[in-house]
């Protein structure tokens, strides 16, 4: 029987640790914190999105994204049988599964009772501080020092530090020999550098978001844009906020287009045609009033003062190519992503090259298992990232088993 320490008691570890005791193992826990699953139950607002059936290879992202490829694709078939083995009943919605009682209370508490079926040891308030490879592992925390035939590291990222997440994982792998991919915020709000922030502040609404690196476009993002007194939020702002943040870093120039009409899917000129038959519908219209049919006042405001057009303008009178480019093509001037006390999750990590893409094994040490936000693989929003913290723990927990 082998005796196996999970390092971090987030979503990868506790299904880490279930994978390998329902195995046979003799499992320990380690967490930090005075409870598990701190970040999980922040998931969805609450809701714990833990799941999304549009498996692409797409949604996400890693420098090696053909190694990731051949390790995500073991265990996607596992991941629901292994929550139904839980007796969590999914409730779908638009491909996202969330538990049935849309509380992430409910995911919670079915790992924790299983934890406590498995009688796996739970070690709170434990900071691991060192881990040093002789025979065994030794492991030592703020408190005491541990031995085990095999490791399973899961601490997690530099995300949203408050629950635990504090980097302190790259450190120790370093140490062990790993290479550290740069780890940047992603999953977060951007930043921006005009003045008019306040005056959209609180709008929400669906847009089409282009990223441009150099003048390149990078990817575009489509779904509810927040429009905040700091610049902008929302998952398709999120799903870019890690290109931007490595594009910083790299010292490029990073800028985001806004399309305010992406239910109009025709070019600019078309679109200018459309207004001016809107005009002749609503001919005792002004151009704001005509405006105002498909967009909220305050963006309207804004959209006014840039071009310094009194608000009784009427079409004809208006500076049509550039009202038309500002609806089409707003300039977003990013000035950076939010820090990693926002951030839902983090881009780079741990190479993926130096871990067996079948096991999760280290390359660099042996009998250490590798899981969740601590490799360098990030996904976009809607259940992805827990999707690799399972996948990636089913691996691991099963072969460490072994």
């Amino acid at each position: 029987m082998a005796n196996i320490i999970v390092i971090g008691g987030g979503a990868s570890g506790l299904v880490a640790a279930i994978t390998a005791a329902r195995k046979g193992s003799r499992v320990t826990i380690l967490e930090k914190n005075n409870k598990c699953g701190k970040k999980l139950l922040l998931t969805g607002n609450g809701r714990c999105n833990y799941w999304n059936e549009t498996q692409e290879l797409s949604k996400y992202h890693s420098q090696d994204i053909d190694i990731f490829s051949q390790i995500y694709q073991a265990k996607q078939k596992d991941v629901l049988t292994f929550f139904a083995s839980l007796g969590i009943i999914p409730k779908v919605i638009n491909g996202y599964y969330y538990p049935y009682s849309q509380n992430g209370g409910s995911i919670y508490n079915a790992l924790m009772s299983e934890i406590d079926n498995l009688n796996i040891a739970l070690k709170y308030e434990e900071e691991v501080q060192d881990i040093i490879k002789e025979e065994k592992f030794i492991i030592k925390t703020n408190k005491q020092t541990y031995k085990a035939d095999k490791v399973i590291m899961a601490m997690g990222s530099k995300a949203y530090p408050k629950t635990g997440s504090d980097g302190s994982g790259y450190e120790i792998l370093k140490k062990l020999g790993h290479e550290i991919i740069p780890v940047f915020p992603s999953l977060v709000q951007i930043k921006g550098q005009d003045n008019f922030y306040k005056d959209w502040a609180g709008i929400r609404c669906e847009a089409i978001l282009s990223l441009f690196e150099d003048g390149k476009l990078i990817k575009e993002e489509q779904g509810e844009l927040q429009l905040t007194n700091y610049g902008i939020s929302g998952i398709c702002t999120f799903n870019l906020s890690g290109w931007v943040a490595k594009g910083k870093a790299n010292q490029k120039h990073e800028e985001i287009k806004i399309n305010f009409v992406p239910w109009f899917q025709e070019n600019k000129n078309e679109f200018k045609n459309w207004l001016d038959k809107q005009e002749e519908k609503l001919s005792n219209f002004n151009l704001y009033q005509i405006l105002e049919g498909f967009l909220n006042y305050k963006l309207i405001n804004v959209i006014f003062k840039l071009l310094k057009l009194p608000k009784e303008t009427k079409w004809k009178d208006a500076p049509k190519d550039e009202l038309v480019k500002l609806l089409k093509e707003f300039p977003f001037n990013i000035q950076e992503t939010m820090g990693f006390d926002a951030a839902q999750v983090c881009s780079g990590g741990v190479s993926l090259k130096e871990i067996n893409p079948k096991t999760l094994e280290s390359l660099k040490v042996k009998d250490l298992y590798l899981v969740g936000e601590i490799l360098d693989v990030d996904g976009d929003c809607g259940g992805y990232n827990l999707g690799w913290a399972w996948i990636s723990a089913l691996i691991a927990g099963e072969e460490a088993s072994k």
